[in-house]
């Protein structure tokens, strides 16, 4: 005598979209990062939180940007082989060699080129980056205008669009450096077009 075994439907998995759309947008971008640069963002997402109480996160330019009392706090970034984090503060900040990073151009944040955990300062020393932000809350910083020569095939789409054009203006030089070698590291004509069309997209995301 044969027994009939019934079992349970198995449930069909969630579709990646849908499950993208119950992410919040920090969640997605750091799902949809690098898979290197993965566990390096959620470890500066961890310690902003840990130092931060009711930190907002949003995304902006493109990527996430961590806001206190509707003041951007840091931000932080992956590219293809790195990330960079930023604090907007960084030239009223005691540390002086934050700036200097930022200056020399390696990468458009205040770290250089993170390509491990083991790359970061110490968890204490962000926090006493992160608290220092805090409070440089409401202080504001002299304004300069952009120096940084502009990508050819950038440019003719930035003269097209104007919001696209202000946001590019208002970031750092060594920012601006970070999409425009983005563009020139690739040899072909249409890669360039291709990724000045990303850039645009990344200028004007929300």
């Amino acid at each position: 005598m044969f027994c009939l075994q019934l079992f349970k439907p198995i449930e069909p998995f969630e579709p990646i979209e849908q499950m993208f759309l119950t992410m919040n947008p920090i969640d997605t971008y750091i799902k949809t990062a690098p898979e290197f640069s993965q566990n390096i963002l959620l470890h500066f997402r961890k310690l902003v939180h840990q130092s931060v109480s009711d930190v907002e996160e949003k995304i902006k330019r493109g990527f996430p940007h961590f806001i206190y009392k509707n003041d951007v706090i840091c931000s932080m970034a992956a590219f293809s082989k790195h990330c960079a984090f930023s604090f907007p503060k960084a030239a009223l900040m005691k540390d002086k060699t934050l700036l200097e990073k930022a200056k020399s151009e390696e990468a458009m944040g205040h770290f250089g080129k993170i390509k491990t955990i083991e790359d970061f300062p110490s968890d204490s020393k962000i926090k006493s980056y992160l608290k220092e932000s805090i409070s440089l809350i409401g202080k504001k910083l002299e304004k300069k205008k952009p120096t940084t020569k502009i990508a050819a095939v950038l440019n003719t789409l930035l003269s097209k669009n104007k919001k696209a054009f202000e946001i590019f203006s208002s970031m750092s030089p060594s920012h601006q450096k970070e999409y425009i070698n983005y563009i020139t590291e690739a040899k072909k004509e249409e890669t360039q077009k291709r990724r000045a069309e990303k850039v645009m997209e990344m200028l004007l995301r929300k």
